[in-house]
């Protein structure tokens, strides 16, 4: 494969290399696409060196089979035409896509097929959150359709970029030292605090992020499923934790849902209370997997599940899924 890697220099386009390398992803040539002030910059691939190219409007795509794209939404907008106009396959990590109808949004677990119609030549990547939300709701699903949802979020710093990971450990050594605390990525201080708002508040309440996740969780599984969900950024580095409630058609036991868990592609199951045994931020970090414990009935609802998941944002809720996309696409020959 000739791939294509646009906002190298990013959190996200350092993942993607750390992925593609773990993966031993079949590449035989790689190209790094920035912004101007990222151009020149110079990053490793098993053992050899790269460039990063000035993202222009020309031919530099010509040829690529699959172009990973990070650069935020309107860099996608403005240049999904350029990226594909040669056939490139774009798997695009930004909200642009996402709810276009002629658009896939694909997390493989769930609906890869998906990812063979693409008419415009874009695949979209879902939200972090929502990848981790529906990759353990396909267990359950599995077993009886899930009627609503409610979700609550709690999610790292790693959601908002590379800087805000290194504002929220400058935060702490400020605290420390007696130093004013400087506050640029978050609405607030994030060290020792909770920010009960992820993204901008819409009319009805809601912000934008908790309606990502109702609208990409009833697109990628083809559900009517309704979701509320309430997003709280949270003073961790990277890996979002979940708590989720569900309503089913018909009751599931615990044993099933554990069963469910314990076979589902790209979930770990790790549920003993017992030896104080579940998923936590901290052991989660760099794992490719939906890590999900603390699964009990829901004592008001006879219908209810409720469960606890952890997944590394970076990792699964955005570089992997992508380069997951490209190997499915790979294997069913589809591309």
């Amino acid at each position: 494969m000739k791939i294509a890697i646009v906002g190298a220099s990013g959190a996200v386009g350092q993942e993607f290399l750390k992925v593609l390398k773990e993966r031993n992803f079949p590449i035989e040539e790689l190209t790094l696409f920035g912004s101007a002030r990222s151009a020149g910059k110079v990053y490793s691939f098993k053992n050899k060196e790269y460039t990063v190219k000035e993202l222009k409007h020309n031919d530099d795509f010509k040829g690529i089979d699959i172009a990973f794209v990070s650069a935020g939404g309107s860099i996608s907008v403005e240049f999904a035409e350029t990226i594909t106009k040669h056939g490139a396959i774009m798997i695009d990590n930004s909200s642009a896509f996402r709810m276009d109808a002629d658009v896939p949004l694909v997390v493989p677990e769930v609906n890869g097929e998906d990812a063979k119609v693409r008419p415009r030549g874009i695949i979209a990547n879902p939200n972090c959150t929502t990848i981790q939300l529906v990759v353990a709701l396909k267990a359950i699903e599995n077993i009886s359709h899930i009627k609503k949802v409610h979700v609550a979020t709690y999610q790292a710093a790693s959601g908002a970029g590379a800087s805000a990971m290194d504002e929220l450990v400058a935060q702490f050594k400020q605290i420390v030292n007696g130093e004013d605390v400087v506050v640029e990525k978050f609405f607030y201080q994030l060290a020792y605090n909770l920010i009960p708002q992820v993204d901008q508040f819409t009319e009805n309440g809601y912000t934008k992020e908790e309606l990502k996740m109702y609208n990409e969780t009833r697109k990628i599984m083809h559900s009517d499923v309704e979701v509320s969900a309430t997003c709280v950024r949270v003073p961790v580095l990277r890996a979002h934790s979940e708590v989720t409630w569900v309503e089913t058609e018909k009751p599931i036991s615990i044993e099933e849902a554990k069963a469910a868990f314990a076979k589902a592609d790209g979930v770990i199951l790790q549920d003993d209370t017992d030896k104080k045994d579940y998923p936590m931020p901290l052991f989660v970090t760099g794992k490719d997997e939906v890590y999900v414990g603390r699964i009990r009935k829901d004592i008001s609802n006879p219908n209810g599940l409720t469960f606890w998941t952890v997944s590394d944002q970076i990792k699964k809720g955005a570089a992997l899924n992508a380069v997951q996309i490209a190997e499915y696409l790979i294997k069913e020959k589809a591309i």
